[in-house]
């Protein structure tokens, strides 16, 4: 059985840098880091006096995986998508987590009512919402721009390179939005051979113009650099290229894919009391608040939606930025990590083949 990692209110409120003098996280890197770092690393370190040694990967998960298979795991805390927490979870790679523990909302709240739907689960407590959102070079498109996932298909109308992700997971859903689908429709089709090669025929109308990435920072940099005209990216990481380096990029919203990231605990971390101690205070709802000072991703407690103000820039209102802004989500696909334990495999050996064939 999984250890359950059930810590009172009263032991976590001591001091526990005698035990633990520092941390290891480990995250996805980039403008997503740096706003962690601000917004969790550097104010624990300054409540707790110990230090956090921030990590970085393209895919904790695997990171995670491999050192609890090779045993010797040397990260306390690890940021991870749903699907990844639920697949670990089931592996019993991280400690189960009980949401009893989880101090309630600023309003009083209880943190299971507190966080949206879906961002508590057995292993892990989500900290943001973020979208897989289009972004366009708006050098290339003057008084026309593109408005909508279909856009992105349409070379006559939208001639140019385009960039998508390595992986089916952030792929199909698109091909089939942009094919005329709904989003409420997207897993039933996908789980079906039929809907399959639906979304595989569209991706073959735009395949010899796609440049694939893997990084969440290619996307961004193949836009800035003029070498695609619209690509699909973090949306956090578009708004920082937008805001912060001023690149001629904007967003479509439309067919965004939203998905969470959840904080965890792997079952051998060097230091599991001092990791729950960080997970409770970075998941709380200032912390949660203040994370979007830095990044436009949505706050995982609805509590901390009041707090979200400017960016660090001090003029910049970042509601309108945040993927879930209601006018953001028109047409929204919502991630189904259950869907994608169940099928990504089998998915992605078909994506991979496709990618291989001419």
């Amino acid at each position: 059985m999984r250890n359950i990692l059930l810590i009172s209110a009263a032991f976590l409120g001591g001091a526990l840098g005698a035990s633990a003098q520092q941390l290891n996280v480990l995250s996805y890197g980039g403008a997503f880091e740096a706003s962690q770092v601000k917004a969790y690393n550097e104010p624990f370190a300054q409540k707790t006096g110990m230090r956090v040694n921030m990590m970085a990967a393209d895919d904790p998960g695997a990171v995670i995986k491999a050192q609890a298979e090779a045993g010797n795991v040397s990260v306390d805390v690890v940021d991870l998508a749903t699907s990844d927490v639920v697949r670990l979870c089931d592996e019993g790679i991280l400690m189960e987590i009980d949401p009893a523990i989880l101090p309630a909302g600023d309003d009083g709240t209880p943190a299971e009512e507190d966080f949206f739907d879906g961002a508590l689960v057995e292993c892990g407590v989500a900290n943001i919402l973020w979208g897989n959102v289009i972004g366009y070079d708006t050098r290339q498109f003057g008084d026309n721009p593109p408005t909508k996932a279909a856009d992105f298909f349409d070379l006559e109308t939208y001639p140019g390179k385009r960039s998508l992700p390595r992986l089916a997971r952030r792929t199909l859903y698109l091909a089939l939005i942009a094919d005329g689908a709904s989003p409420d429709e997207i897993y039933d089709l996908l789980a079906t051979p039929e809907g399959v090669d639906r979304a595989f025929a569209k991706l073959d109308t735009i395949k010899r113009d796609v440049v694939w990435w893997e990084a969440g920072a290619q996307p961004v940099q193949l836009l800035a650099d003029g070498e695609v005209a619209m690509a699909t990216a973090y949306n956090g990481r578009l708004f920082d290229a937008m805001v912060s380096d001023g690149q001629a990029i904007e967003i479509i919203w439309d067919a965004q894919y939203m998905e969470m990231d959840l904080f965890a605990i792997p079952k051998d971390a060097p230091n599991p009391e001092a990791a729950m101690e960080y997970l409770l205070f970075a998941t709380d709802t200032q912390r949660l608040a203040d994370q979007a000072r830095y990044i436009a991703y949505g706050p995982a407690r609805k509590s901390s939606a009041a707090l979200v103000g400017l960016f660090q820039d001090g003029e910049t209102e970042m509601a309108p930025h945040m993927p879930t802004n209601p006018d953001n989500m028109n047409n929204a696909v919502m991630d189904d990590p259950e869907f994608w334990a169940d099928n990504e495999n089998q998915l992605n050996e078909r994506f991979n083949s496709w990618l291989a064939s001419n």
